[in-house]
């Protein structure tokens, strides 16, 4: 009897569809972050060449033109979910539907962090920072993670209204907090890989990273967008959310 070989035998383990989901995971994870470098590279350049606690004013500025390129990397997640456009053209495709709203949801997070982290030194070395730094600290991290759910939004309802984006972003972020908490922590966990190999970080782990943050967004976000869930939980989150127009999808 002719012995198979050790491919084949892993062939008829592993089915061809699979593989192919396999393969195109990859190819979007290499191609994502090859575009992100692209579409972030102001920022990634300083950060490479500069100290960032010399260069942060530099870094506040370029911040926001990040924020497009982050809404196009959700973008591709999305029609790659779908079945839609190939990674390159639904990156493409993302960032001409959305940058402008990007680029002012980016700015906007980016001047709320700079004034709260401002305040925190400042207040720092008075007698009431054990109350002020921490309650400081949170809220840039509740604008941080305002801004990544906004964006995800964004992805998913180009042409929603700014202001109803950002009621449901602040809405639901806090609402379903555990899953911020986890992107948050996913998101800190990249920095510090950027910040030991930045090859390892830009290279591998950034579309990982985002992919995980766009995953519990869309999640946290399912109470005003047309995603299935349970029709009673969906009601009473998106009373207070607001509910995104479905019209409005590209």
């Amino acid at each position: 009897m002719k012995k198979s070989s050790p491919l084949s035998r892993l062939n008829s383990l592993v089915p061809h569809d699979r593989w192919a989901s396999l393969i195109g995971m990859i190819y979007l994870a290499l191609i994502t972050n090859l575009l992100l470098v692209v579409a972030c590279l102001p920022v990634v350049a300083l950060l490479v060449t500069t100290d960032p606690a010399y260069s942060w004013p530099l870094l506040a500025l370029a911040a926001p033109l990040a924020a497009p390129g982050v809404t196009a990397a959700f973008r591709a997640f999305r029609e790659h979910g779908a079945g839609g456009l190939g990674p390159v053209r639904a990156f493409a495709a993302g960032l001409r539907d959305t940058w402008r709203r990007a680029l002012v949801v980016g700015a906007a997070v980016a001047g709320v962090v700079v004034i709260l982290l401002v305040d925190v030194r400042m207040l720092s070395n008075t007698p009431a920072a054990v109350v002020t730094v921490p309650l400081l600290g949170v809220l840039a991290l509740l604008a941080i993670a305002v801004g990544l759910v906004a964006l995800v939004a964004i992805a998913e309802v180009p042409t929603a209204r700014l202001r109803d984006v950002l009621r449901a972003a602040a809405y639901l972020s806090l609402r379903r907090w555990y899953l911020t908490a986890l992107s948050l922590a996913v998101l800190a966990v990249q920095a510090a890989v950027f910040a030991a190999a930045p090859a390892l970080g830009l290279g591998l782990t950034a579309s990982a990273a985002l992919y995980f943050a766009w995953t519990n967004s869309r999640y946290t976000l399912r109470p005003v967008l047309d995603l299935d869930e349970d029709p009673a939980a969906a009601g009473a989150e998106s009373a207070g959310a607001g509910r995104l127009p479905a019209g409005a999808r590209s």
